[in-house]
């Protein structure tokens, strides 16, 4: 794969333009640039990865943005906006996830949250601060958390940029969902939290957090529960009456909770929220330098200095939406994926994975599923691909409401099951590549992620191999 797409159509840069170029030509560029990839998601087949979907709304928060993007809200003095917008955003998510239903067990509680740049930001965030936490009050400096295999990457990155040992644990292969019993057994004198999903990113199963947030209160130690993915719909799902069990900060044991505004909050990319239920918990995590010659220097997070753009659009969409406006996203999109589950369930060569939410995963016992993704990758699809077993996951946003896609999701899996049992005896071109998209990407690209990760694995052929 070239590092310089376009080449056929714009000039490379490989330096600094002599003169700077027409601002209406930089424009033209990227307006066609955009245009061309809008049209790979617009016909609502991408799994995930556009959540909202509509360019009004997107054209609103740009308006947004552009009234504070070049405003730095490290400087709150200049800017007293960026506190306001900061805590009416972390306030409402706080609201959305349960703060204001706690149980008369935890009225010590008084829950405070931390707007971040994205998931692995709100992860790493609540890990660095379980860390510090158990360092200051127990002594503990070989940490360790207990995280459910489903869980999502993001705990291992931060638990090796933090020196945190993961302890992985099985989950159920038929819930696809952590069992108590077993996050229990893995605890030892170092467990500094434990981990659960809500839902996880490659079943869309929920992890039973009401039974680990008691394993949690016996153990004394944190749950993390990572709505990164379900943190700003499955609340709604339960008001509709969707089966979804009890999740959020309400739950008795639950410290911490992870809530992507950028996904499900319709936000831009690049913002969501940690939530803490207890301040000393938050504040754990902050950075203090006081005897340096530039400033007393305090961090409430990893970040600096920020866009107040971000921030505003954030909360311009949770603000223009408001409750009933998420609700009715919401309905619409749990009924798009019920509808689309059924068409997977029409076919006996395939089985749905666990209880999914809006987010599904299905796999087959007959054939290999990435034949099936073979074949609606030549139909305009682009579903996740995933790994032992072999399985695709579709999930549900905004532009799969729109009229006919289901339907046309329904047709062409009839097509691309046929098509699997036609080709079962060969090797799918397919592969499972987070953000890979099960080899939704254009053949050469493909086999340029393949080198590499066969690259990065030379030498311990005791791992998996890719495929």
């Amino acid at each position: 794969m070239s590092p310089f797409p376009y080449s056929d159509r714009f000039p490379i840069n490989r330096a600094l333009p002599d003169q700077g170029i027409d601002r209406q030509e930089i424009l033209g560029q990227l307006e066609a640039m955009a245009t061309a990839e809008d049209a790979s998601w617009e016909t609502g087949q991408c799994s995930g990865t556009m959540y909202c979907g509509d360019h009004d709304h997107y054209e609103f928060m740009t308006e947004a943005f552009a009234r504070f993007g070049h405003v730095n809200i490290l400087q709150r003095d200049m800017c007293p906006s960026a506190t306001k917008m900061e805590s009416e955003v972390i306030a409402m998510t706080l609201d959305l996830l349960g703060a204001n239903r706690l149980d008369p067990s935890e009225a010590d509680a008084d829950p405070v949250g931390l707007l971040t740049t994205g998931g692995s930001g709100s992860i790493g965030h609540a890990m660095l601060a379980y860390r510090e936490q158990a360092r200051a009050t127990r002594g503990i400096d070989r940490p360790n958390v207990i995280k459910p295999e489903t869980a999502h990457p993001a705990f291992d990155k931060a638990c090796h940029l933090y020196g945190i040992e993961v302890v992985a644990v099985p989950v159920d292969p038929q819930t696809t969902t952590v069992d108590p019993e077993v996050a229990k057994a893995a605890i030892d004198g170092n467990t500094v939290a434990l981990i659960g999903s809500a839902c996880n990113y490659g079943y869309g199963t929920v992890d039973p957090i009401e039974a680990l947030g008691q394993v949690a209160l016996d153990a004394g130690i944190g749950l993390h529960v990572d709505g990164c993915l379900g943190g700003f719909i499955l609340p709604f799902g339960r008001e509709l009456g969707e089966p979804i069990p009890a999740f959020d900060l309400a739950v008795p044991g639950v410290t911490s909770m992870s809530a992507d505004t950028h996904k499900y909050g319709y936000a831009f990319k690049g913002t969501s929220v940690v939530c803490f239920k207890y301040k000393e918990l938050r504040n754990a995590q902050y950075f203090f330098l006081t005897d340096w010659s530039g400033g007393k220097y305090c961090s409430p997070g990893i970040e600096g200095s920020r866009s107040g753009g971000l921030l505003a659009a954030t909360w311009a969409s949770m603000m223009s939406l408001g409750h009933s406006g998420y609700k009715s996203y919401a309905e619409a999109i749990f009924a798009t994926a019920a509808t689309m589950r059924a068409s997977v369930e029409r076919h006996p060569e395939l089985r749905i994975m666990g209880q999914p939410t809006f987010l599904f995963s299905f796999t087959s016992d007959e054939f290999d599923v990435y034949h099936v993704n073979d074949f609606l990758r030549t139909r305009g699809w682009r579903l996740n691909g995933q790994q032992y077993p072999n399985a695709l996951h579709m999930a549900v946003t905004r532009p799969q409401t729109r009229p006919g896609v289901a339907d046309r999701f329904d047709t062409d899996l009839a097509d691309a099951v046929v098509y699997a049992r036609e080709h079962a005896s060969e090797v799918p071109h397919s592969s499972a590549i987070y953000g890979g998209v099960a080899g939704g990407m254009n053949d050469e690209a493909d086999s340029f992620i393949r080198m590499v990760m066969a690259d990065m694995m030379d030498g311990h052929q005791d791992l998996p191999a890719v495929d």
